[in-house]
């Protein structure tokens, strides 16, 4: 069974993570800009998905720490 600490490095190493996804989803976007696209790039769409997808595990794994 986790332990409080065992989580808190978890959810930190998610956290860390999302933002790592955001920075690349941010550089997908800043290329794309710069070579006059005017849609969302496929990739960035992917990337900000799988970031969502982290947040919604941070708030879950956060749920289940303030219960324990």
């Amino acid at each position: 069974m986790s332990t409080p600490r065992d989580l808190s490095d978890v959810l930190d190493r998610l956290r860390a993570v999302s933002e790592d996804l955001a920075d690349h989803a941010i550089a997908v976007l800043s290329e794309a800009s710069r070579e006059g696209q005017t849609k969302r790039p496929a990739e960035e769409r992917a990337i900000t998905q799988a970031r969502r997808a982290v947040e919604k595990a941070i708030a879950t794994l956060e749920s289940v720490q303030r219960q324990a």
